[in-house]
């Protein structure tokens, strides 16, 4: 307990994560499974000798989800130099987490109430022949793709809409209404990159719409039928929803 002559010396530390989410059941604390919060905290707690939690995340990685760009702040008495705590955490997290960038923010950060845009990435190998390199950071797809439907359907994507056919069940979100800014597919030799960025995501948003482009690009769904799902919102003529591995939180704008 501090005494009175003792000055209470409070501190918001803001820290930019990169994390392989492959082995982790998200970023969210679960019991007895292993996650990015509870890897965090237990170093966090074990570098300043103290029961330590972080007061926020940028967002809410799924099971699988990587991240190139996650944001967190937690708050501390600690006078420990930020670049000790950078250090110290990288040294204790397992190799699969890395803090990036540590700095000091006002009180009233929060980093997921404060957040502006997010950008997420989703990365598709179009191969018939996996690679081993690749394996658990993107989602293979062996099928011809008509690269041209597919950008003309997610222009269509761009702007302020009902996302709700984009949506999984069991979604808390109070509106399904969201600002799209960008929406890019961006090919690469084999790598198709899907750059989506908007002021919020549903539950699933990202792999749902992707699904969807895809089968776009495949013929399965022709655009007069992708526009009738945006005009409805007819989740039955979605595309399926793409496992985690191939999702990329990469950037958080405040």
């Amino acid at each position: 307990m501090r005494s009175k002559s003792q000055k209470f010396f409070s501190r918001n530390v803001k820290l930019a994560l990169e994390y392989d989410g492959a082995r982790f059941f998200g970023f969210q604390r679960q019991n007895d499974k292993p996650t990015i919060q509870a890897e965090l905290e237990k170093a966090l707690s074990k570098l300043l000798n103290r029961p330590s939690k972080i007061s926020a995340a940028a967002g809410r990685t799924d099971s699988g989800v990587h991240a190139e760009a996650q944001v967190v702040n937690f708050k501390t008495d600690s006078r420990l130099p930020l670049e000790r705590i950078q250090k110290g955490l990288n040294a204790l997290l397992p190799k699969e987490i890395v803090v990036k960038k540590a700095e000091e923010v006002r009180s009233d950060f929060h980093a997921r109430f404060d957040a502006r845009r997010k950008t997420y990435e989703y990365r598709v190998h179009h191969s018939k022949i996996r690679s081993p390199l690749l394996d658990g950071q993107v989602y293979r797809y062996p099928y011809p793709l008509n690269l041209k439907r597919m950008k003309q359907a997610a222009r269509e994507l761009v702007g302020r809409r009902d996302f709700k056919a984009f949506q999984a069940s069991g979604s808390s979100a109070q509106t399904s209404v969201r600002r799209v800014h960008r929406l890019q597919i961006i090919p690469k030799g084999e790598l198709i990159r899907f750059v989506i960025e908007a002021d919020g995501f549903l539950y699933h948003m990202v792999r749902n719409i992707v699904g969807t482009l895809l089968e776009v690009g495949r013929g399965s769904l022709d655009l007069k039928d992708f526009n009738i799902l945006l005009r409805k919102g007819d989740k039955t003529l979605a595309g399926p929803n793409l496992p985690a591995r191939g999702l990329v939180l990469v950037r958080v704008c405040y």
